[in-house]
């Protein structure tokens, strides 16, 4: 059984104390909750004081993004070892408001999987279609595409602990969802592509997670859906009561 994985990513919310006040009401709602892996990832800010308030808890952060370089004369851009410096064990690489807005191409992708891989964060990897594409029959072209271009020379043992979220871009902060039908079907094509690249041991213990606009009242039909391991949560990780919901559908 593949242990399901709910993350959050708060994107550009939260100030550090903001972060604080989170996980003061946020740990106790999730205490002992051992079922499902548990990854908050709030801003570069609140990292450290995240690390710091889920220390000793069953809760993990993660960051939302990070550069395939290991140092250097990138202003404005942070590497993998410096996450890996203040406790940090899961990165988000390729969300689609990152490939939308700033530029994120499927080459970048697989070069940030390769750094965040040799440094030893757990990837997150994110895929899915925008609505034309899905509405023009090219989904499964899509996912294919960025499946093959973000595993492009990723060895299957260094890459035993990636996680990859399908993420349909036409459902995220839309208030549209998929069908448990439409996302078991894009986890199936994922989990097919992977199977190619990495081999079918590898693709049956892989965590496909679902993100688009996962919410408490939809967390329960989604998760316990077959091919579906969890979510990546946005507007709805923000409250600590929505969240421990979802967790626990």
């Amino acid at each position: 059984m593949r242990k399901k994985l709910i993350a959050a990513n708060w994107k550009m919310y939260k100030t550090p104390d903001q972060a604080r006040d989170f996980f003061r009401d946020f740990l106790p709602l999730v205490a002992g909750h051992d079922r499902d892996e548990i990854v908050v990832c709030p801003t570069y800010l609140a990292l450290d004081v995240a690390v710091h308030a889920a220390k000793g808890s069953n809760v993990a952060i993660g960051a939302q993004n990070m550069n395939w370089q290991s140092e250097g004369a990138y202003t404005g851009e942070i590497c993998a070892s410096m996450l890996c410096a203040v406790g940090v064990t899961h990165v988000i690489i390729g969300h689609s408001e990152r490939r939308q807005y700033f530029g994120e191409t499927d080459d970048t992708v697989n070069l940030k999987l390769k750094a965040a891989l040799e440094a030893g964060l757990v990837p997150i990897v994110c895929v899915g279609e925008v609505l034309e594409e899905r509405e023009a029959g090219l989904t499964d072209d899509v996912l294919r595409r960025q499946c093959l271009r973000a595993f492009n020379k990723v060895s299957a043992k260094k890459a035993a602990h990636m996680v990859v979220a399908y993420e349909p871009v036409w459902a995220i902060g839309t208030g549209k969802t998929a069908t448990p039908e439409i996302a078991a079907d894009a986890h199936a094509s994922i989990r097919g592509e992977v199977e190619q690249s990495f081999g079918s041991e590898f693709a049956e213990n892989l965590r496909i997670l679902y993100g688009g606009s996962v919410k408490p009242d939809n967390a329960h039909a989604l998760m316990t859906t077959e091919g579906i391991d969890g979510a990546l949560v946005g507007g709805a990780s923000l409250d600590p009561s929505s969240f421990s919901k979802i967790v626990k559908y």
